[in-house]
């Protein structure tokens, strides 16, 4: 678990030196970080869920240090002795106490969160953070910290001091089957240049009735979106409502990636080099094209074609130490498969593929082929792997570097554990939650899931020792 700067010298000084005010600001300031962090989710952002706390009329500190020390677990509170030392401790019960107001008839019951789940190298609770959604289809933090939610409604939201604020200004989006606004990422430089990436369902050039996956970049201007520019369209257009792609992910260098689904096509699309479908892309931040992508200067080819041979690509992001870029794709029945994404290669759909048809007839009898790659994991049955995202930062320890891939089929995120390419361990965490739709990482550290149904929620899981 990530440990913020230690209060110890800054609680040492103050106590010292008196109630300086530099001291008391830095003191203030660092504790308020500490509870925003890890006391907030449950016990609100102004300290307004305490009514049940004994300690509030107490003449001194114990019993609040004691409860933040050793947990409370009549009512779900867990420990938090390894997270914080007896300085950090004495600080944030100090910022607790002073913060209840007077009128404690206003304080509601803290959220137990239904108690603290062990998984096997990590204990985490469960924070409701956002709910009334329908689809959460994409999520992406802003440096502020405000969350963006992409609902597959066609709504794009700002999650913002607890509030949830509609962005208008959206391109017109087809909602149809599988299609709507789908995920967001903003430009590596974001803070300089304030680009948001976007991709979505849009209608066909001169049709309402068929559609194509777009990537937009724009700019968010209060809650509206500004300098909106069509940076890719994933031609052909088709009337069906399946296998869009699509999510987005910057790598090190600078260069998008994204997915973008067969539509549904069985044979013809992710095999040919002459369309859009079924295949991994690569362009610059403005739409460009790198002049190193394997196919750019292959006749007929479409230029933005990293890799092909895909079915439905519904999850993309970097390693964050090898750079890689990793994927996670739907089969048919049986068959969903995680990857590496190489340059120019070809991942077999429909040639070969562990699954069959949805009726249970045999779709091929192959499994592997020479000059086609191989998963680096599948899944059988299928899991309908929906958004994934690698584990950074220190909060989690234990699960650095791990993969977590949402099951919409099963309700619940896979926790895949790597040593290099391979997969060495697996585990289901939130068993039952409902159809999980997307996983991030916040700039805090936490991590962050969407879900759709049984109602489309934000939950966050807070880390315990």
């Amino acid at each position: 678990m990530r440990r913020l700067p230690s209060l110890a010298l800054t609680v040492f000084s103050l106590l010292a030196a008196g109630s300086n005010h530099a001291q008391t600001t830095d003191w203030h300031t660092q504790a308020a970080a500490n509870y925003k962090n890890f006391c907030a989710g449950c016990h609100g952002d102004q300290l307004q869920k305490f009514n049940k706390s004994d300690w509030m009329y107490g003449k001194d500190d114990s019993n609040i240090i004691k409860s933040i020390r050793d947990g409370r677990e009549d009512i779900g509170m867990p420990a938090f002795r390894a997270t914080f030392n007896d300085a950090e401790l004495k600080a944030l019960a100090q910022y607790v106490k002073a913060g209840i107001p007077t009128d404690k008839s206003i304080l509601k019951p803290a959220d137990t969160q239904g108690g603290i789940t062990e998984s096997a190298v990590q204990k985490f609770f469960v924070d409701t953070v956002v709910t009334g959604l329908d689809v959460p289809w994409g999520l992406e933090f802003l440096p502020n910290g405000d969350l963006l939610i992409a609902d597959r409604s066609a709504k794009l939201y700002r999650f913002s001091n607890q509030q949830l604020y509609e962005i208008s200004g959206l391109p017109d989006i087809m909602v149809k089957g599988q299609g709507g606004l789908l995920d967001l990422e903003l430009h590596p430089d974001y803070e300089k240049n304030g680009w948001l990436y976007l991709s979505y369902s849009g209608f066909g050039e001169n049709s309402k009735r068929e559609g194509a996956t777009h990537i937009m970049r724009a700019k968010i201007e209060g809650n509206r979106l500004t300098n909106q520019e069509v940076i890719f369209k994933a031609s052909p257009n088709s009337d069906s409502g399946v296998h869009w792609g699509c999510k987005l992910e910057f790598d090190k260098n600078g260069y998008l990636f994204f997915g973008v689904g067969e539509r549904g096509a069985l044979h013809d699309n992710p095999q040919t080099l002459t369309n859009y479908l079924g295949k991994i892309h690569r362009i610059h931040d403005d739409g460009a094209i790198p002049k190193d992508n394997p196919f750019v200067n292959t006749s007929g080819a479409m230029p933005t074609i990293y890799s092909y041979g895909h079915r439905n690509p519904q999850g993309t992001c970097m390693h964050p130490e090898t750079g890689l870029i990793w994927e996670t794709e739907h089969g048919p029945r049986g068959g969903d498969e995680l990857n590496i994404i190489r340059p120019g290669k070809n991942y077999g759909w429909p040639i070969i593929s562990y699954g069959i048809n949805y009726d249970g007839t045999v779709l091929t009898e192959l499994t592997a082929k020479e000059g086609m790659e191989q998963p680096v994991t599948y899944w059988v049955p299928s899991i309908a792997p929906c958004g994934m995202t690698f584990v950074k930062g220190d909060r989690y320890k234990k699960w650095k570097n791990n993969i977590l891939i949402g099951s919409l089929r099963f309700s619940y995120l896979e926790r895949v554990v790597l040593d290099g390419s391979k997969v060495t361990h697996q585990e289901k965490l939130l068993e039952g939650i409902g159809r999980v739709r997307n996983v991030e990482m916040s700039p805090d550290g936490f991590i962050y899931v969407g879900v759709e149904k049984p109602a489309g929620a934000i939950v966050k899981l807070v880390p315990v020792d």
